[in-house]
């Protein structure tokens, strides 16, 4: 039986902490693609960077959320139970961070937690894998962070993506965070970012 032993991260320590260093480098830098240093080992559906994302992030205090692709294939959750112990909710809204392979595995933004005023740090954290960086529709974004403005173009964000955001900046401090995930780096959209659509 396959119980999702296999893949992960063969240095555990040393690769968690370059990725956290390379997603909290994302984040800081909004729309900058940041590498890994160090990826983990892909695990079915799970590429290799949301592998290496989960792996740093999530720990048994952490809830996350599975799009529904990934929660149905066998293995998957044996693998975030053993390398991770991070409970795994069905409710989006109960979720630290949440994960999807594709822009059609995600639900709608504000279905998630988007904090309160209180702490709006308890709002979810999206993982998104995304098939390229570049060559989608651009975008053009600012905020903290960024220097004037930025253009981005990633490939495979929902065709409502700059409404959905617009509704979620209007909550600040609340709202969503967004890590976008794919070959091989990671870029961060934080809730504080501004993204309209380029021309």
């Amino acid at each position: 039986m396959d119980i999702g032993l296999d893949g992960g991260f063969s240095e555990p320590v040393l690769q968690a902490q370059s990725s956290f260093r390379a997603i909290m480098d994302a984040l800081a830098n909004p729309g900058t693609i940041r590498k890994f240093a160090d990826l983990a080992s892909a695990h079915g559906p799970l590429t290799a960077e949301l592998v290496s994302t989960l792996l740093t992030l999530s720990d048994q205090d952490a809830p996350i959320w599975l799009s529904e692709k990934l929660r149905q294939t066998p293995g998957v959750e044996g693998f975030v139970a053993f390398h991770t112990g991070a409970p795994i909710v069905s409710v989006t809204g109960h979720a630290v961070f949440a994960f999807a392979e594709a822009t059609d595995e995600l639900p709608a933004l504000d279905k998630f937690n988007l904090g309160t005023q209180e702490y709006p740090d308890r709002s979810t954290t999206i993982v998104l894998g995304v098939s390229a960086f570049a060559g989608g529709d651009e975008l053009v974004i600012r905020g903290p962070g960024i220097k004037d403005q930025l253009k981005i173009s990633p490939v495979g964000l929902p065709t409502d993506f700059v409404a959905q955001w617009a509704a979620n900046r209007a909550l600040f401090p609340r709202g969503v965070d967004l890590l976008l995930v794919g070959d091989g780096a990671v870029m961060g959209l934080p809730r504080s970012t501004r993204i309209a659509e380029g021309h």
